[in-house]
């Protein structure tokens, strides 16, 4: 169905009904009208990786390690599974008239913040530190959660709009000051390309301020988004969020006049209660019957879009979708993409024939909570880490096993000693050939502002560092002299200086999705090579970067940092050795085509990514190191050459100048073709260089 007919039936629905029901139907817990066949529907429901919150689905990893997979093929494998489950749940549950929050079709991600600061706690839910990335793996997710049928497979929302990336503490009375050249640079170009490219169907207002105005109720960003833009589809509130007008921000006195606000601002949909003051505002001459009434046309015209009046060709999904067998196996294959190879002196990967004993250590080790992040389904089975390793190796070798410590606790045991688990960790060190030590974080330590355990609740990390029981874990587990696989699961940037030093591997395995175990095993013992990249920065320290309140992008992220990353963006080993051999750059009836030659001089097949970046190198405007604009993932054999061919957008011969203005400004460009950044460090790491090619315009 196209949208001009959907919002004409949309109209005419919405023209019978009362002032009253009107109202009713603008809060996400909108109330069924029985006279007009309009049964209740609850807009909440949540998708971040897989669908959240309303029972069994297949739990995909966490949001940052799909970004660290650099594909976007598989972004489509998976939304178009989170869709279908969706719809097999939705059709289930309305079957029996359930039509309860978390069981509908609308759809609240993805999250397409930017993660410009590591000590953000909801970091994680993002796909990382760079706008290019974030918004081809953004389009690719809404293209497949929408889908391209008659009427729209699930709608998907972009979030959090916009200039949001915490403090999660602050997030209720805070206002983000921003440049216009950071704005329409940094913050902005995801959620342009989901509203023009993609056609996401919603879009959620942020808590904070930006530049003084409420994101939920901004005439600035409306514009942005409506005029600029084109944006057709609803605008939805973060929960919640309008109350603060009133409460926090201050730019309002009552509940009746922030409702008024945030409607005749063009926020279509409550989260929240805030619109119970709708009919009170309209009463007292603060809102028009008119505005309200669109308000809810758009809302209407998108549940016909989704086929929910005249039924969809989605109707028939069945129940047996969810968590299938297949869906199970694309899970497991996002996990093994998503893993990054930080540091191999040699010992990955391990060969289990060589192997008498394995120790298995740490509080991540058999941990559920470290598979899954936040925003997370239920799965009918969890594989942990320990798991994943027992059932491949199962009783060719044994494996001995200790928690270590607590994930931030001093003791295990409430009346014993502090660290109680610790002598137990290097006596199984003590009787292993190698150890896995499993260490990081999870949803309790780092998220969203209300949600953790943290000593705030704020969800925001105040350093780099490990917890301090885990960092006594590690040096007691690093004096045994025992070769040491240090496995990481956190969804951010740690500080690894500790772990490189000491260990022999170092793996990022982020919050790998319930199936993560199966898929860490593999990549351990080499039935598959690790292929991811990081999607964000891993600073050596946070005094490189500006105050955590501070939304300048200046020192921040790889394209403005000045000093020298611990582990850089796009970094990521394999147990090949790809590297591109020749590159040229092709001009054709389609724009600018990079064909880069690969070849893996290694022994063992692997993914790896080529990644494209470019510098502009004659205006002083653009950022100041050379920024991602293409990336392909490629499969090679050992010794295998293969040709992939790039397309890059002419925009990468745009700069954004001080006043927000995107132009073309410059004549020289150079180009770098690689398996990482072109940066000094990346090369030391990976002993490899790009190829650089010169670019004339």
């Amino acid at each position: 169905m196209k949208r001009e007919e959907a919002r004409k039936k949309a109209q005419a629905l919405v023209a019978q009904m009362t002032v009253e029901e009107k109202a009713s139907q603008m809060r996400y817990n909108a109330p069924a009208i029985k006279r007009l066949g309009i049964p209740a529907y609850n807009w909440w429901n949540e998708n971040l990786h897989g669908v959240a919150r309303a029972g069994q689905a297949t739990v995909f990893p966490q949001a940052i390690a799909l970004g660290a997979a650099f594909d976007t093929e598989l972004m489509e494998e998976i939304a178009d599974v989170v869709a279908t489950e969706g719809r097999a749940k939705y059709n289930a549950y309305s079957g029996k008239e359930d039509r309860d929050i978390y069981k509908g079709l609308t759809f609240w991600g993805p999250n397409v913040n930017i993660f410009r600061d590591p000590r953000w706690g909801r970091g994680h839910e993002t796909y990382g530190e760079d706008p290019y990335l974030t918004s081809r793996l953004g389009v690719a997710y809404v293209k497949a959660l929408q889908g391209d049928g008659e009427t729209m497979k699930t709608a998907a929302c972009a979030k959090h709009f916009a200039v949001h990336s915490g403090p999660e503490e602050l997030r209720h009375e805070f206002d983000a000051q921003v440049s216009a050249k950071d704005l329409y640079e940094t913050y902005l170009p995801a959620f342009q390309a989901l509203v023009e490219e993609a056609g996401v169907e919603a879009v959620m207002g942020a808590y904070n301020r930006v530049n003084g105005e409420a994101s939920c109720a901004s005439p600035a960003l409306q514009k942005i988004l409506k005029e600029e833009w084109k944006f057709e589809g609803h605008f939805v509130s973060d929960c919640w969020a309008i109350r603060d007008f009133h409460e926090n921000h201050m730019i309002t006195a009552t509940p009746k006049e922030s409702a008024a606000l945030a409607v005749n601002t063009g926020c279509d949909l409550n989260c929240g209660n805030t619109y119970l003051h709708v009919l009170k505002a309209y009463e007292a001459g603060l809102i028009k019957e008119e505005t309200i009434t669109e308000a809810v046309v758009r809302l209407f015209t998108t549940r016909y879009l989704l086929g929910m009046f005249d039924g969809s060709e989605f109707d028939s999904i069945p129940y047996s979708e969810v968590e299938s067998a297949e869906h199970l196996q694309i899970a497991q294959k996002a996990a093994e993409k998503s893993m990054v190879l930080l540091k191999n002196n040699g010992i990955l990967p391990l060969k289990k024939e060589n192997l008498k004993s394995i120790g298995i250590i740490g509080p991540n080790a058999d941990s559920r909570r470290a598979l899954i992040g936040n925003y997370h389904g239920t799965a009918s089975r969890y594989v942990t880490i320990q798991e994943g390793i027992q059932d491949y190796l199962g009783e060719d070798v044994r494996v001995y096993t200790s928690v270590g410590c607590e994930l931030f606790k001093d003791r295990t045991e409430a009346l014993a000693y502090e660290q109680d688990r610790l002598s137990e960790a290097k006596i199984v060190a003590d009787q292993s050939d190698v150890v896995i030590l499993c260490v990081g974080l999870d949803e309790t330590l780092e998220g969203e502002e209300g949600d953790t355990g943290n000593s705030y609740a704020s969800g925001d990390k105040v350093d780099l560092q490990l917890p301090k029981v885990q960092r006594e874990l590690m040096e007691a587990v690093a004096e045994t002299g025992k070769p040491v696989v240090l496995c990481l699961m956190a969804g951010s940037d740690i500080d690894l200086s500790y772990a490189a030093e000491h260990f022999d591997a170092v793996i990022d395995m982020w919050y790998p999705g319930a199936r993560g175990g199966s898929a860490a095993a593999r990549i351990l013992f080499g039935e598959v090579s690790p292929s991811g990249k990081l999607p964000v920065t891993f600073y050596n320290s946070l005094e490189e970067l500006p105050e955590f309140t501070d939304y300048s992008m200046k020192g921040r992220t790889y394209r403005y940092m000045e000093k020298t990353a611990q582990y850089p963006f796009g970094y990521g080993l394999t147990y090949g050795n790809v590297q591109v051999v020749s590159a040229e750059a092709v001009t054709g009836e389609n724009g600018l085509m990079i064909r880069a030659e690969a070849e893996n001089s290694g022994t063992m097949e692997t993914d790896d990514v080529v990644q494209v970046y470019v510098k502009n190198m004659e205006s002083s405007h653009a950022p100041g190191n050379p920024v991602l604009c293409g990336f392909a993932r490629i499969h090679l054999g050992a010794g295998e050459k293969k040709e992939v061919q790039i397309p890059v957008s002419d925009e990468v011969f745009t700069i954004v100048d001080d006043t927000g203005e995107r132009r073309e400004e410059g004549h020289r460009f150079t180009f770098y073709v690689g398996c990482s950044q072109p940066d000094a460090r990346s090369r030391e790491l990976t002993g490899n260089a790009p190829v650089e090619l010169l670019f004339e315009r």
